[in-house]
């Protein structure tokens, strides 16, 4: 599991490992697994208008995170159908406001000061959704933004955070295909020749 909410909603696309693309909240059985593995969320029931609110969310946190990698390309899952910034930034921000909250203090006599968020809201999907909306906007306004990238192996569609200066895939299995490809490729090339 990815340890940002935005990173694991964006993740919920992801190389599916025959050289295609899986989805894993394309189908209610696949969204409540997903959202039974978030261990910070809140968890209702899920249904189709609940799992369409979710990947609507997460269409307008992928628009984001390509604008945050750009001039770099962005991920190619949806490269191509990615949602104008304005209308995305407008979502995020309007699933977030469903949510009225409040911050509190709470700084226990051993340990280290911490806030968190108290909500009169009752409606466990209205918490879901704003819940995953803001962890987006703290994630897009944080210093971890910076660190932001898309894979760039062959075939993988995700977004990953950089942890050190010559990073350039999300896992070691995508650098594995990304040189095999290069190899690939070299020995193509070099066969080719007349």
């Amino acid at each position: 599991m990815v340890a940002e909410p935005a990173l694991a909603l964006a993740s919920t696309i992801r190389h599916d490992g025959d050289g295609g693309v899986a989805d894993d909240l394309s189908t209610l059985q696949g969204a409540a697994r997903w959202l039974q593995q978030q261990s910070d969320l809140p968890e209702p029931p899920m249904d189709e208008a609940l799992r369409v609110e979710i990947v609507a969310l997460r269409r307008a946190v992928r628009a984001l995170f390509a604008r945050v990698v750009s001039p770099a390309p962005s991920s190619r899952a949806d490269a191509h159908r990615l949602m104008p910034v304005e209308e995305a930034l407008a979502h995020l921000n309007a699933v977030a406001a469903r949510e009225p909250v409040v911050p509190l203090l709470d700084w226990p006599a051993d340990g280290a000061p911490r806030t968190r968020m108290l909500s009169p809201e009752q409606d466990v999907r209205v918490r879901l959704l704003a819940g995953l909306a803001r962890a987006a906007i703290d994630f897009l306004s944080g210093p971890g933004r910076e660190q932001l990238r898309a894979c760039s192996a062959p075939r993988c569609v995700r977004y990953f955070l950089k942890s050190h200066g010559r990073q350039e895939w999300c896992k070691p299995s995508c650098g594995n295909r990304a040189r095999a490809a290069r190899h690939y490729q070299r020995h193509r090339t070099t066969d080719d020749s007349p």
